[in-house]
């Protein structure tokens, strides 16, 4: 299993819009092969970003997302927002997971190459 975690900085004055615009998300990445969940986190702390949660059943999964013609769909309807509701760049993580306290028999991960968004 890994999770990705995008985080986003958001403006404050934006905060309720994008919030929105998550409510009413294209939902695309819900059908596919390997996907778990995705969680919107707000940030409790001011300047903190909101953070994008997903979880994959494999990163084999998570980069079949990446390359379909959903995730370009999806990702086209995200530049609802105009750029000044952003105060700095996204920033992807991926992380592999290698303990599940709710599921203690889940297989960790395999150790993967970086990922490089678009490579």
């Amino acid at each position: 299993m890994i999770t990705t975690a995008n985080r986003i900085f958001v403006d404050p004055q934006y905060a309720e819009t994008f919030e929105e615009s998550f409510r009413h998300r294209a939902r695309l990445v819900d059908d596919m092969p390997g996907f778990i969940r995705n969680l919107l986190l707000r940030p409790a702390n001011p300047g903190d970003p909101y953070i994008v949660l997903t979880f994959w059943e494999s990163r084999a999964h998570f980069e079949a997302w990446v390359r379909s013609p959903q995730f370009a769909q999806g990702h086209a309807r995200s530049g609802t927002l105009p750029k000044e509701a952003f105060s700095a760049p996204n920033q992807l993580e991926l992380h592999e997971v290698v303990l599940d306290s709710a599921q203690p028999d889940l297989p960790a991960e395999p150790r993967g190459a970086p990922f490089r968004p678009g490579h």
